[in-house]
């Protein structure tokens, strides 16, 4: 028996298949084990297969980190040290550059195309693009959308769930949908100061 609710008889699969899929399962278990260990997380499989900078040395960069999840299309440029979450999506095929630095969640999704007056005009009107640029020191956070010809300054934080339509000055709070600037970063000798408007 494979998996409690699968039996290979069943399938009618060939013997070096059932032997695969057993070593893969087992592949599974020792990296899920491994992975629960060291960093007390427990990922999805293919999180474990495949180390998590691979994909930033890949791309030229010095310690970035890429969730093996994160879908990447077109002409993507990403500055050092910067984290880059799982299950996010970085469209450049309109141009797009991230900082050093910077941290983009779980879920972002950044955009530099869209097809809407493609789809409108029934396929006569082309695709646009305008490129997107984020700032060096920048957090996106979880499921916020960038969307096309966009520029996020320097030392921007990006709330959760938020959809940035326009440009956002460095040192910038913004948030919401559309985001709306909600306050201002200060950054001296003492530190990160947030500081909000309401």
């Amino acid at each position: 028996m494979i998996r409690g609710d699968i039996n290979p008889e069943e399938l009618r699969l060939h013997e070096d298949l059932t032997k695969l899929w057993k070593q893969l399962q087992q592949l599974h278990y020792e990296l899920r084990d491994y992975t629960k260990r060291k960093y007390s997380r427990v990922n999805p499989f293919v999180e474990d297969l495949f180390e998590w900078k691979e994909k930033g040395r890949f791309l030229g960069g010095k310690n970035i980190t890429i969730y093996d999840s994160v879908n990447i299309a077109g002409d993507v440029k990403i500055g050092d040290n910067t984290w880059i979450g799982p299950f996010s999506s970085l469209d450049g095929s309109g141009g797009l550059t991230i900082g050093a630095y910077c941290a983009i969640s779980t879920g972002v999704r950044i955009l530099t195309h869209d097809t809407i007056k493609w789809s409108l005009s029934g396929g006569k009107a082309a695709y646009e693009r305008s490129p997107v640029v984020i700032g060096d020191y920048s957090f996106i956070g979880v499921e916020s959308v960038v969307t096309r010809g966009v520029t996020i300054g320097r030392h921007c934080l990006i709330g959760a769930n938020s959809v940035v339509t326009k440009d956002i000055p460095d040192c910038s709070i913004a948030a919401g949908s559309p985001a709306q600037i909600i306050g201002r970063v200060e950054i001296d000798d003492s530190g990160v100061n947030l500081h909000y408007f309401r």
